[in-house]
Formats: C-alpha cells, structure tokens, sequence
C-alpha cells in the first residue's frame, strides 16, 4: 500500500455499531465487564481506548512498525524510553539536539543515576570511541534540531547491533512520509505528534513506534504505570490530521526548497541550513536515507548582532513568531532565547547553535508571499 493510501486508510476502520466511516472519539475513562475479568479488550481508558487504539495502528502503520504507543506529549514518550534504564546506564546522544530533550536527559534523569554524553554524529565511524560497557543507547535525531545536520542512521544501526545498544530515532523533522528509521535498523522512532503528525498546531502528544514485542510491552507497562496517555479528543484530531499529511508534506517539501534556495542567495544572510543543498554536511547520505528534504530551514545572518537579529524578527507579518513546528501555518524562532534556552550558552555555542541563529519551520501558504515576508523582514 503507497503512503498515501495508508495516511488515509491504515488502523481507520468504519465503527463496528453505527457504520461511521470516521472513527468516533469515545469520551470514556471506564468499560463494563461482562464479569470479572472477562471484556472486549477495554477496561479503563489510561490502559487502552478505542480512538487512541486507531491512532496507534495508524502511525505505526505509517512507519512501518508492528506496534505504537502515544503519548500525551513528545516528551512523556522520551520520558517512557528513559525509563527503560537503570541508573549508571549510559546514553550517547547527539551533540545538537532539541533543547527540552537536553533539559529532561540533564535535569531530570542525570540526577536520577543516568549518564549522558553529547557528541557530534557526522561522522558515525567517530562514535565507537565514546562507546564503553556502561553504554545503553544511542539517541539519534535526523535532521537534527536545529542545525538540520544528518547523522547516518544504517551505520549507527551497524554500531548499535555490534555493541548490543539500543537505538532510538527522533524521526519528528522528516516524518515517515521521508523517511523511516526501523527500515534503516533503528529499533525505537519517537514522533512528537504535536508537529507534522498532527499538523495543524491544536494538539500536544509523542508517539513511540517499534517492531519488537518485548520492547512494546515494556513500554506499554511503563505508559500505563506512569499514566502520560492522551485523551480521545486529542487522538481524534491527529487521526483527522493524518489523512492529509502526504500532501502537506509534499507541499512542506516544495516550498522549503524555494526558500532556501532564496535565502542562499540573499545578501543579507550568511549561512543557510538546510540539508537539501549538495554543500550541506552528509548531503549524500540524505539522499540516501529520506525522500526529500522538507520544510524545516534555519540560517544566520550576516549582521550577527543581537540587536539585528531581534529587529529582523519583530518584522515578520506571515511568519508567526512562536515555538514549535510542522503546522500548516509558518512558523519563525530563535532557538538561543526559545527552544534551547534551557541548553547553556557555551554549551549551545559548541554545538554550534548560535544566539543569532533563525530557525524557520515553513508552511503550506502560497510561498511567493512567504520569500515576500523574507523579504520584508531582511530588509530587502
């Protein structure tokens, strides 16, 4: 089945009672029991409900898994696969990496008995010397969050198999419509489902998808211990969302490239970031591994002065000036004073995020008047 058709049709089923072609939201916290112990696979809702239940099969179906979990947020997924550990267990992430990952690996797990080391990725063959008995997992994003950088996801897949680590794939940026980890070996793929997934900036929910049933019903043990499920209601809306995430990523796709193409040309930016380009870092090896190269841009400028930047950013009319990413609507952030505040700054700086750095998260609107908004706020 192509991904279109699955987008619209895989876990979605007409509703057994009513014939409804789009799955109901069932508003219930509570199943009656034929008797004790005996039911129609319900019990109570923060195990298991019928539209979570369609939404799971969906997404998972979409990344070509066995199985799916949700969450209600990416980081209550994150969280559950942390969980999976003991303390003195150790992880190795990539260097840059979503602010509020970085934030619950240091502040909340670390403490907790975790280790975690943060080393550049682009060069997989580099990492087998930050491996050492104590290490667990590696914790991969793809591109990366915010510097789009590309980290080789079959060859850390042949690191992870040869060391017996475990692999998990922040697969947010690309989707499965460009790409999809557990194909490349990857054993876990987290979505923040409040991005692309969801599509349309009204929801707050992760995912996790695997192939491996021991692996699932670990999770699903701690997903139902620890009680950070979603709500019918929210499943119901990224159920609706995913029935046009094909297209929208398709238009996601078309309009990035336009835009970055215009910001590589225009005087007032210095560097654009966006792994489409054959001069960005393992170009190749996104060829390779998605299947476009989406709508998510971040660059710098030439006048790199605080001031600058936040002038620049006060000008945007389209582009929203707010946090998140992968709605319908363009988004514009600096990451240094919003989602990765909470990295420090030398921290930030040697990962190479700048405080001057612009990350786009571009739309699906007409993009001529897009680069006009560019434009405008440039300075052009």
């Amino acid at each position: 089945m192509k991904f279109g058709t699955k987008a619209i049709h895989a876990g979605v089923h007409p509703d057994p009672v009513t014939g409804a072609i789009m799955t109901p939201i069932y508003q219930t916290s509570t199943y009656v029991q034929e008797e004790p112990g005996v039911n129609k696979g319900y019990e109570y809702a923060r195990g298991k409900n019928p539209t979570r239940k369609c939404l799971q099969d969906s997404i998972a179906a979409l990344e070509n898994a066995n199985y799916g979990i949700c969450f209600s947020s990416g980081m209550a997924a994150v969280d559950s696969v942390l969980k999976l550990f003991k303390p003195g267990d150790e992880i190795i992430a990539t260097k840059d990496l979503y602010g509020g990952t970085y934030r619950l690996f240091v502040r909340v797990f670390q403490d907790l008995g975790l280790k975690f080391k943060f080393v550049d990725m682009l060069d997989a063959s580099s990492i087998k010397a930050h491996i050492t008995p104590a290490t667990k997992m590696l914790w991969v994003e793809s591109p990366t969050n915010p510097l789009m950088n590309i980290v080789d996801i079959r060859a850390m897949a042949s690191l992870a198999q040869q060391h017996k680590l475990t692999l998990c794939v922040d697969n947010t940026f690309a989707t499965p419509y460009l790409q999809n980890p557990l194909d490349l070996g990857a054993h876990i793929v987290m979505h923040s489902v409040t991005k692309y997934l969801s599509g349309h900036s009204d929801v707050v929910m992760g995912a996790l998808v695997m192939n491996d049933k021991a692996l699932f019903d670990k999770l699903h043990f701690i997903m139902n211990s620890t009680g950070g499920v979603p709500g019918p209601m929210d499943s119901f809306l990224v159920l609706r969302g995913i029935k046009t995430l094909h297209l929208r990523m398709q238009r996601h796709c078309e309009n990035g490239k336009q835009i970055a193409q215009f910001l590589k040309s225009h005087p007032a930016v210095a560097k654009v970031y966006w792994p489409g380009f054959d001069d960005h870092p393992n170009h190749q090896i996104a060829k390779s591994q998605m299947r476009d190269f989406g709508g998510m841009i971040s660059f710098t400028l030439k006048d790199d002065s605080e001031a600058n930047t936040r002038k620049v950013l006060k000008r945007f009319q389209l582009f929203a000036l707010a946090e998140s990413l992968g709605g319908v609507e363009s988004l514009v952030s600096n990451p240094a004073t919003m989602t990765h505040a909470s990295i420090p700054k030398a921290e930030r700086e040697s990962a190479g995020i700048m405080d001057s750095l612009i990350r786009l998260s571009v739309g699906v609107e007409d993009v001529e008047d897009l680069i006009e908004d560019l434009s405008q706020a440039l300075g052009g």
